[in-house]
């Protein structure tokens, strides 16, 4: 089974390998996502994911085209108030979420990862408009953060890093075809 995914970053290349049979070949197909450098909210994220895995499978002889996308969104969780029985709002919080599409060019699945809340100082640049692999940069004194653990890998404390989370979304993408469930 040949598999195209969208990207250059090795980090993605990986995390596609591994979420794979070992006899599956994988390419690194650089494409465009189609969407912000830095993607804001669900919707663009997931457009993202969707355009990278179209267009890595239009780039050549591929049986799947796999597309990541990591973005942020802003998100309002409301959860059950135990003493009042209502509902009470939580804090809301700018949250690193991150997107999986996998295509056979008659379908196109999706599965999403691991949301992790980002630290308020984070949040506040990304909107101002910064990038949020730029700011984990500057915050950790480093460069090339998004092709190493990511900033899940540093806001877990490594106990997920950017590569295992987005294997687990392209699982869930992956899932309809590899079992009859679906």
């Amino acid at each position: 089974m040949r598999i195209a995914v969208g990207s250059g970053n090795p980090v993605k290349r990986d995390a596609t390998a591994n979420a794979l049979p070992a006899a599956a070949s994988v390419d690194a197909v650089p494409v465009e996502s189609g969407v912000s450098e830095q993607p804001w909210g669900e919707a663009e994220t997931i457009e993202g994911a969707a355009n990278r895995a179209r267009r890595a499978l239009a780039a050549g002889d591929y049986d799947l085209g796999v597309g990541l996308e990591g973005g942020v969104a802003r998100i309002e969780v409301a959860s059950p108030d135990g003493d009042a029985g209502g509902t009470a709002k939580l804090p809301d919080g700018v949250f690193l979420t991150m997107w999986a599409a996998a295509t056979d060019g008659d379908r196109i699945e999706y599965g999403g990862g691991p949301r992790l809340r980002l630290p308020d100082s984070v949040a506040d640049r990304l909107e101002a408009g910064e990038e949020l692999g730029p700011i984990m940069d500057d915050l950790l004194d480093t460069s090339g953060v998004k092709h190493d653990q990511g900033a899940a890998g540093v806001l877990t404390g490594g106990i997920v890093d950017r590569e295992s989370a987005l294997r687990h979304a392209l699982a869930g993408a992956l899932g309809p075809f590899v079992t009859d469930y679906y």
